[in-house]
């Protein structure tokens, strides 16, 4: 969905222009489009590219030194007209030619073709070269139909690159035409893109699909099946790409992710991790490549994967630098020889990590048997916790940031796998706690997982070594973990935070065990420790929010359950459970 503009017909134009104030150095506005600021060097071949608007940052993000001379602008996914690149190729033309590179689409191939007709038979020298990458647009024995995709910028790179050191236009073409010759992409969509002023794509997909080979507007691929891992993802892009490697490669490869709108930095370097491994598997040595959106198409929900084969003449094109507005290439260097492939660390070549906490064995059985107890009641936690990751979601994204839930799962996913580890070499019941509690902080992140892995690790400093936990050893855990939670955390009851419901429960344990409290069981204490802690969640839906995130929305947290509230709460009754306590009626309720 576009969501800044003016008039719909108006977006390309406007864009265009406030592209060029935004780099008055770098670029100027030509008729039909955009040129360097300087002018291209006199003497030297024009690099002209183009092609319709919606795939910044091609075709006018990559006007500048080392890549284009000038672009040739169209409305959004439309073709320039035949003016726009007469236009523009007068603009660029610096008396030693023009060289045109463009997408192979039907309405470029015309205009510009018929340009270059109008251009040679006034006196300027002009060739052409179509970008061919897209191999799902058709099989290797017709390449020259195929559309041209992300494979764009290598080409435009080589013959860019070939211009800025020289070259004739003959050369400048013969290079471009072995780099375009040698390139090979292919892409995946899993939505369609939205035109300025449109209110639904221009495309859609079955809800969980993914369609392979789609072209950057939506153009038909070659099927659709259910959306994959990452993995799956990656082991699909390496194959197709892979599958017509020249007969002279020697496996130098320039590699390309590329983000077509929506797939965004984060999950293009998930996807990576694993193309980066599969392509070293396959013989292929990477050269300088790329990770980020360097093609798009508007709002479009898809990415590809592009390889040019590299060889002596091309690789010096591809590594020479190169400074747009949207591409800045130069200074690539390669891992550090006797490092991993890639320069990474490798999954099972990475340094053991020394455990945060010692490990001390159990002595006694009924230690041993502690230590168990505390591994069964984070079980339970990690099955409860998700089971409610949804509903602290949806609390935390009405007045925080809607992480909550993950966070917790996260957290108590790693704590399960410590204490686990832990038993089984034999530590007692602190060695667990504290095990996992480092592992609960560690992956958790956030306010939530710091306050609960100091807490966790107060609570272990207080239970035995060689005995069974009693309910003393439990009062005088909770009430370190208190302490140690409002001291880092510095909140206080009425914060609107976890020690709403941590307070009042650790109040009843220590009036329940004190001198002179009436005659009560363990299970009957921690009910009501339970109830306690509940009912301090649910008073925190009359609270304004004073610390975290959530105190900048003011209202809007009133009458909202603080989530690290609820969760302890739901976490003190799922212990309880854990060790045979029943968990106290409409807990559920409470909870929320």
């Amino acid at each position: 969905m576009t969501y800044v503009y003016n008039r719909p017909e108006d977006f390309a134009a406007e864009a265009l222009r406030g592209l060029v104030k935004a780099h008055p150095g770098r670029l100027r506005s030509v008729p039909g489009g955009i040129a360097r600021a300087e002018g291209t060097r006199p003497g030297k071949v024009a690099v002209v590219v183009g092609g319709g608007s919606g795939h910044y940052p091609a075709f006018a993000g990559l006007v500048g030194a080392g890549v284009a001379d000038a672009a040739v602008c169209g409305e959004v996914f439309t073709s320039p007209s035949t003016r726009q690149v007469l236009d523009v190729c007068r603009a660029a033309d610096a008396g030693a030619g023009v060289f045109l590179t463009f997408g192979n689409y039907a309405g470029d191939v015309l205009n510009f073709g018929a340009a270059a007709s109008r251009l040679r038979a006034q006196g300027t020298d002009v060739s052409i070269l179509l970008v061919t990458d897209d191999v799902a647009s058709a099989p290797a024995d017709r390449a020259a139909e195929r559309r041209g995709v992300a494979g764009d910028l290598v080409v435009f790179k080589v013959a860019g690159a070939a211009a800025e050191r020289g070259a004739d236009l003959a050369e400048v073409d013969r290079l471009a035409t072995r780099a375009n010759a040698r390139t090979r992409s292919f892409g995946v969509a899993f939505g369609g893109c939205t035109l300025p002023g449109q209110d639904h794509p221009l495309f859609g997909l079955e809800p969980g699909q993914v369609g392979w080979g789609l072209g950057i507007h939506g153009e038909p691929g070659v099927g659709e099946e259910a959306v994959p891992t990452a993995a799956g993802l990656a082991a699909e892009l390496v194959e197709r790409v892979l599958a017509e490697r020249p007969a002279d490669a020697d496996g130098r490869v320039a590699v390309l992710l590329n983000g077509l709108g929506n797939v965004k930095y984060e999950e293009l370097f998930v996807l990576w991790d694993r193309v980066h491994d599969l392509l070293a598997e396959r013989g292929v040595r990477l050269v300088a490549p790329l990770v980020g959106e360097y093609v798009t198409s508007l709002d479009m929900a898809g990415c590809s994967l592009t390889v040019c084969w590299l060889d002596d003449e091309l690789e010096p094109l591809w590594l020479d630098p190169a400074d747009t507005p949207a591409f800045r290439h130069g200074g690539w260097r390669a891992a550090p020889a006797g490092g991993a492939a890639g320069g990474v660390v490798g999954p099972g070549t990475e340094p053991a990590a020394e455990p945060a906490t010692a490990l001390v064995p159990a002595t006694t059985e009924q230690g041993a048997a502690a230590a168990r107890s505390v591994a069964q009641i984070l079980h339970r936690a990690r099955t409860a916790l998700h089971d409610a990751e949804e509903m602290l979601g949806d609390l935390d994204a009405r007045a925080g940031d809607g992480d909550h839930g993950r966070g917790m799962s996260r957290g108590v996913d790693a704590a399960v796998e410590a204490a686990d580890a832990a038993v089984a070499a034999g530590g007692d019941a602190p060695s667990v706690l504290r095990r996992a509690a480092d592992a609960w902080a560690d992956k958790a992140g956030g306010t939530s997982g710091a306050l609960w892995g100091v807490g966790l690790f107060a609570l272990a400093d207080s239970l035995p070594t060689d005995a069974a936990v009693s309910l003393d050893d439990l009062v005088a855990g909770m009430s370190a973990a208190r302490a140690q939670i409002r001291s880092v955390g510095g909140a206080s009851v009425g914060d609107k935070t976890l020690v709403d419901a941590l307070e009042p429960a650790v109040e009843v344990l220590v009036a329940a065990t004190g001198a002179g409290a009436a005659p009560r069981s363990s299970g009957e204490t921690w009910q009501a420790a339970v109830r306690a802690a509940r009912q301090g969640a649910t008073a925190t839906t009359q609270f304004t929010a004073r610390l975290g995130r959530s105190r900048v929305l003011g209202d809007k947290s009133l009458g909202v359950a603080d989530p690290g509230a609820t969760s302890l709460a739901l976490l003190l009754g799922e212990a309880g459970a854990a060790v045979g306590v029943p968990v106290p009626e409409n807990s559920t309720k409470e909870a929320r």
